[in-house]
C-alpha cells in the first residue's frame, strides 16, 4: 500500500472557497488501476492559516506514479491556481508513504510490506 499527500497551508478565511474548489473538481482517480481511496482532510489552525491535506491510498507505490503520468492527472489538475484568488499559501507539501504495518478492524489479518 501506499499513500500519498499534499499538505496545503490554506489561508484564514479562505477555507470554504478551498473545499469548494475540492468538492466541485473532477477526479478521474476512479479510472486508474491501483486506486484504493481518496480523502481531503482538515487539521488544525495557526494564526495566519488552517492545514488541509489531500489523501490518496494505492494498491503500490507504482500505481499512484502511473496517475502522476496519466491524463487523468493532467486533465484533474487543469484548473489548479486558476481560481479568482488565492486560498492558500505557497504550493503544496508532497509527502508519500509506502505502508510497513497496516492493522484494520474487520477481522483480516495485519499485513506488514516486507
Amino acid at each position: 500500500m501506499y499513500i500519498a499527500m499534499n499538505r496545503f497551508k490554506v489561508i484564514k478565511g479562505a477555507e470554504a472557497d478551498f473545499e469548494t474548489i475540492w468538492r466541485t473538481r473532477q477526479s478521474y482517480l476512479s479510472e486508474l488501476e491501483g486506486f484504493v481511496e481518496f480523502a481531503l482532510l482538515k487539521g488544525p489552525e495557526r494564526e495566519d492559516h488552517t492545514l488541509y491535506s489531500s489523501h490518496t491510498v494505492w494498491q503500490s507505490k507504482a500505481n499512484f506514479e502511473a496517475w502522476t503520468k496519466s491524463e487523468q492527472f493532467r486533465k484533474s489538475h487543469a484548473r489548479a491556481g486558476q481560481q479568482n484568488k488565492p486560498t492558500s499559501l505557497g504550493h503544496p507539501e508532497f509527502e508519500g508513504f509506502e505502508a510497513i504495518i497496516v492493522e484494520r478492524n474487520d477481522g483480516a489479518p495485519s499485513v506488514a510490506a516486507e
